[in-house]
């Protein structure tokens, strides 16, 4: 564990080389192509074995250990977000309107280089160890769920993975047992009203005054229709009914979000939308169209596998405070893994105290404080030794 370490700390400069490379060079989710040639290429020089295309843009390396053992994967996210960079540093996005505004650039750096020296200490590696590097996080259906059709979970014992947090101090893990991160849905209502002159509305049916109550309406459905034990957001986003300033809409539409921790929650809103809608438009004699998108399940922590990576943070290098964290109400594909095997996904801290203002994920000022891959990739590497010899000792005991 001290080599794993010491050896880390000494490939640090190289994992922050790696970040800004890959922060200038942003791809989008679905349409990432260097990245990963960029990674496999990196693993392909450690001697690993290496599949690309995995569920279409992905990447997953394996490692085989000198002795014997379980199986643990770890894994990254690598695409970006089309928001235009506007911090000003030497290694600013190159690549207009789009930016790594997540920390996915922070996550593929860690795990890459962990990679480097967990394969110079492959002959003392109890098991075998796989990298997941995963395009599309950001935009639904993702890319987790590809790459697990594709196999990238076969043989998997257990999985872990981190997630760089901006608003959460270095030196800081966040960790949770049970629901951590929202299903995150989304829906749509297009109201099919009357349009006609503004000056003689009497003549129409109101297409923004109904989705005007719509928006009012729904809000109804988290404060009186879902137990106020259960989280859950219900938030119309955009509201579309462009017309001249003498016209009333023919149509409206209306997008939003929705974020549950329940299956049944969830459900119900679906419903519920669909029940308000239909009676709000009906006595506005319009009609409605409807449409649910389901996105990602919540990501559920296992008890255990929480625990267990909450012990081994005491012993890590760069680890000075563990906090319980609040439930997200952010999504995350990472779900469809802990769906399949054991596992849990943590938030490392990335935000420097010293700064003056702090930016949101998301947020075209986003930015992680670099000591944070360090602290990632050791964690990362201590509890995948870890439970590897763990799994090695049981067995000889047994």
């Amino acid at each position: 564990m001290e080599q794993l370490f010491s050896r880390l700390a000494n490939y640090q400069d190289e994992m922050v080389e790696i970040r800004r490379h890959l922060h200038q060079n942003p791809e989008l989710s679905f349409e990432e192509v260097e990245t990963p040639a960029f990674i496999a290429s990196y693993h392909e020089k450690l001697g690993l074995d290496v599949r690309t295309g995995v569920g279409g843009r992905g990447v997953v390396a394996t490692l085989k250990g000198g002795k014997p053992g379980k199986t643990v994967a770890l894994r990254a996210d690598f695409d970006a977000l089309p928001i235009q960079e506007e911090n000003e540093s030497p290694y600013k996005s190159k690549v207009p309107g789009v930016m790594h505004a997540c920390g996915h650039d922070g996550h593929t750096a860690s795990l890459l280089v962990l990679a480097k020296v967990l394969a110079e200490l492959k002959n003392e590696v109890e098991g075998t160890i796989v990298f997941i590097h995963q395009h599309a996080e950001e935009l639904a259906p993702g890319g987790a769920i590809a790459m697990i059709e594709d196999g990238c979970l076969d043989g998997v014992d257990v999985i872990y993975g981190t997630h760089l947090w901006a608003t959460m101090p270095t030196g800081t893990i966040g960790y949770r047992t049970g629901p951590v991160m929202a299903a995150a849905d989304s829906f749509t209502i297009k109201v099919q009203g009357k349009g006609g002159h503004g000056a003689q509305p009497h003549k129409t049916r109101d297409s923004i005054v109904i989705g005007a109550q719509l928006v009012s309406n729904l809000q109804q459905i988290v404060s009186r229709r879902v137990n106020p034990l259960d989280a859950a957001v219900v938030s119309v986003g955009a509201f579309e009914a462009k017309n001249a300033f003498n016209v009333i809409a023919d149509t409206a539409k209306l997008t939003g979000t929705v974020r549950t921790f329940k299956e049944d929650v969830r459900v119900a809103i679906e419903q519920e939308i669909d029940r308000i809608a239909k009676g709000t438009c009906i006595a506005s004699d319009a009609s409605y169209e409807y449409v649910f998108k389901r996105g990602y399940p919540a990501v559920v922590n296992h008890k255990g596998d929480t625990e267990f990576i909450v012990d081994v943070a005491r012993k890590v290098p760069g680890v000075m405070e563990l906090e319980e964290i609040e439930p997200q109400m952010g999504g995350e594909d990472y779900s469809y893994y802990l769906e399949r095997v054991p596992g849990t996904f943590f938030f490392t801290g990335a935000l420097d105290e010293a700064w003056e203002e702090v930016y949101p994920h998301h947020h075209p000022k986003f930015k992680i404080n670099e000591d944070a891959l360090l602290i990632a990739a050791n964690l990362l590497g201590a509890a995948t030794l870890t439970y590897l010899k763990q799994k090695a000792l049981t067995k000889v005991l047994s």
